[in-house]
């Protein structure tokens, strides 16, 4: 048997950070909404988002919370326990973080115009 999720890692530009939990990444490019009318389903309307990884930090001794806060244009990258590296490239932070102090941990979001998953070669 393989590893499918749990675990993994999370490089910013570089560098490694300590990962609590509740990783999510969107690789979509398009979101679509249905259009009906009176008279039956029209079709759909299609728009652009942007791409998105997230996930709960721990705030580690050295760590300053406020640099998040003004990471734009960096490359996100998430290495899975099933073999896929998810890479984000051109993204920013979209919310301010807040500290949960009893649990060391904070949230933050990366969008982006491109996140993309492969397969691992190792």
């Amino acid at each position: 048997m393989t590893s499918l999720a749990g675990t993994g890692s999370v490089t910013v530009d570089g560098t490694t950070y300590m990962v609590e939990g509740d990783v999510k990444y969107k690789v979509s490019t398009k979101s679509r909404e249905t259009k009906t009318g009176y008279d039956g389903v029209h079709g759909y309307a299609e728009k652009y988002v942007a791409g998105s990884i997230s996930m709960r930090f721990r705030d580690a001794g050295g760590l300053t919370v406020a640099d998040f806060n003004t990471m734009t244009d960096v490359t996100v990258v998430l290495t899975l326990a099933n073999g896929k590296v998810v890479t984000g490239k051109g993204m920013w932070t979209t919310e301010d973080q807040e500290v949960d102090a009893m649990e060391a941990t904070f949230d933050v979001k990366f969008e982006g115009p491109s996140v993309t998953e492969a397969i691992s070669s190792s």
